[in-house]
């Protein structure tokens, strides 16, 4: 049905830490291959946010997407607005927090409303079809070929299913500090 608007995606990735130190990553998309645990939260850390970076780079924007945010009565926000404009990809993340990355396509007018976005992409028009007789009446121009540029540097291949190229390194052996000899209290 023309017109229909396809709902709006979320990737959510998270950072969980668990009882004995350690910490695990998940993220919203169930193919998703994710690090074992461990207890080098800060290498999570990292890879969680590089993690929200890759899905970012594969995520087109459509056009024709509704409001994530809508979509999740604008829980996100704690303004009502009235979704409208193009569908941009945002990525809420609260660096005071730290645990939660979520990147989502939602609406030009939520967007502003949603605290610690980043706006990473916006939604590019959906061109109309021609109808057959529009197609027919069109003037054929000559088409000149663009001016040869020096082709752009190829993106760096992303692994099959975001996995992580290796494994999250082991942790350090903890290093301790040399056993100090306890000093005599003076008497004062």
């Amino acid at each position: 049905m023309p017109g229909s608007r396809v709902p709006g995606r979320t990737w959510t990735v998270r950072l969980t830490g668990h009882a004995d130190h350690s910490a695990s990553v998940t993220c919203s998309t169930e193919a998703c291959r994710m690090p074992p645990r461990s207890k080098d939260t800060a290498a999570l850390k990292r890879f969680a946010a590089e993690h929200v970076r890759a899905h970012a780079r594969l995520a087109t924007v459509r056009p024709d997407t509704a409001c994530a945010c809508r979509a999740a009565q604008c829980a996100l926000h704690e303004t009502r607005t009235q979704c409208t404009g193009s569908t941009l990809l945002v990525l809420v993340h609260n660096p005071a927090v730290g645990q939660v990355w979520t990147l989502t396509e939602i609406c030009q007018s939520c967007a502003p409303l949603i605290p610690h976005t980043a706006i990473l992409g916006r939604s590019q028009p959906q061109l109309q079809p021609q109808s057959e007789a529009q197609a027919r009446r069109a003037p054929v121009t000559a088409t000149v070929p663009a001016p040869a540029t020096a082709p752009a540097a190829a993106p760096l291949p992303v692994a099959g299913g975001f996995s992580s190229p290796q494994a999250a390194p082991e942790a350090p052996a903890a290093r301790r500090r040399p056993h100090r000899t306890a000093r005599p209290r003076r008497a004062s």
